[in-house]
């Protein structure tokens, strides 16, 4: 674990999206548009950089734990950081993601901090902001792993095990930057020092735009996972091999995807997904030995969520057979439907009257500590309705009222 102090600098004064503009250039994607910034990539590292920097201007203190989180604490006198207020969100995207899922929170928590510090000297509880790593599971396939690592919802030996897609596992890649792959994993001593966790972040869908309203509070998180489908076949020439001589994995994988798709629109307020697909070897003029793909599927009870992968699994067994093929399915990771703290979204509702309640089907850090400490969420209106995608957007004025909102609503927890 690194630890540095910067001594105390004069408040600083910035807005969010002059800070996001600071960023924009980073991890630009020519190919797919928008940004590709996978956790411990050239450009996340560059924005952990970034971070850090402006931590230091505001004279926070700089920690980054066993599992490759950054914290920036600001204390209160005596240094005692029990029944801390965090805040914060996440720097990795998903490939070709938008400029706001992530960063937005991260940008609004420091303006927060800011802000708060124009009204007072010292906190009245300790504050952090926090920037966790591989949230979007877009390098190693489980989502939220920072998270996951510090409340112990994820097994160790599991993390340093994953694989990203070029074969470097988990381990590997934070031992090259500067953790200690043996000592990843549940962190009660932090753990213990959060009173309560507040997260902002754009919204992911059109709830606020219906509402006509810039922020949000939100009540609770779909319950999801995600499933890893391996579909076997023959391997074999595709210039030599007669269609009906074929057991071809990608024509089995193709059938399930479209019966993936038709399962979840029979379900009520379901999502699935397939967003990923690999074959192997992946020649143009061969037929794959191999498919692997990736299985999303959200819903607000989890027994649905459960039963819908039953059944996709059984479906995915008859398309298998019938193309000669075989299938496995493999759980990579599941969280159940969150339900905030009551008690500290009625703290937020107080600071915040006019704020609308939404639930969303986007996962969050901040769900996967709902278990262990009291959490919450502000949402910021995206008028496209569209995230992970070069398409997410967010008002400037809109940015700054969510920074504002979210340092009201710190400054009413510390009452």
């Amino acid at each position: 674990m690194e630890s540095a102090t910067t001594p105390h600098s004069s408040a600083t004064t910035a807005t969010v999206t002059g800070l996001l503009s600071d960023i924009s250039g980073t991890g630009t994607d020519p190919l797919r548009g928008g940004y590709t910034r996978p956790v411990y990539s050239t450009a996340e590292l560059d924005l952990r950089t970034w971070f850090v920097e402006q931590a230091s201007k505001r004279g926070l203190s700089i920690e980054t734990d066993r599992n490759g989180a950054i914290w920036a604490w600001w204390d209160i006198p005596g240094g005692n950081r029990g029944n801390s207020i965090v805040t914060g969100s996440h720097l990795d995207s998903v490939p070709g993601g938008g400029p706001f899922d992530g960063p937005l929170g991260v940008a609004s928590a420091l303006v927060a901090v800011d802000i708060l510090k124009a009204r007072m000297s010292t906190p009245a509880r300790p504050l952090a902001v926090v920037v966790f790593p591989e949230e979007e599971g877009s390098r190693f396939g489980v989502a939220c792993l920072g998270s996951r690592l510090m409340t112990g919802a994820i097994d160790p030996d599991k993390a340093r095990n994953l694989r990203d897609p070029d074969g470097n596992t988990f381990a590997d890649i934070a031992k090259a930057n500067g953790l200690d792959p043996r000592h990843v994993g549940r962190d009660q001593r932090l753990l213990g020092q959060i009173g309560s966790f507040v997260e902002l972040h754009v919204e992911q869908g059109r709830g606020l735009v219906d509402f006509k309203q810039p922020i949000a509070i939100a009540s609770s998180i779909l319950g999801h996972g995600r499933w890893r489908m391996t579909i076997r076949g023959q391997g074999n020439h595709a210039g030599t091999t007669l269609m009906v001589d074929r057991r071809d994995p990608m024509v089995a994988a193709s059938r399930i995807v479209v019966a993936i798709r038709d399962a979840a629109r029979k379900q009520p307020h379901a999502r699935a997904t397939v967003g990923r697909l690999q074959p192997v070897p992946g020649g143009t003029n061969v037929i794959a030995s191999r498919v692997d793909f990736w299985l999303d599927v959200r819903h607000p009870d989890d027994t649905v969520t459960a039963a819908l992968v039953e059944n996709i699994h059984a479906q995915a067994q008859l398309a298998a057979n019938e193309e000669g093929c075989s299938v496995e399915l493999a759980e990579e990771s599941l969280s159940p439907t969150v339900h905030f703290d009551p008690g500290l979204l009625q703290q937020l509702h107080a600071a915040l009257p006019d704020a609308p309640i939404l639930d969303t089907g986007a996962g969050h850090d901040a769900g996967v500590l709902s278990p262990f400490v009291p959490t919450a969420m502000v949402f910021v209106r995206n008028p496209s309705g569209v995230s992970h995608s070069p398409e997410e957007h967010v008002l400037d004025e809109d940015a700054e009222t969510g920074a504002q909102a979210l340092a009201d609503a710190l400054a009413g927890l510390m009452k």
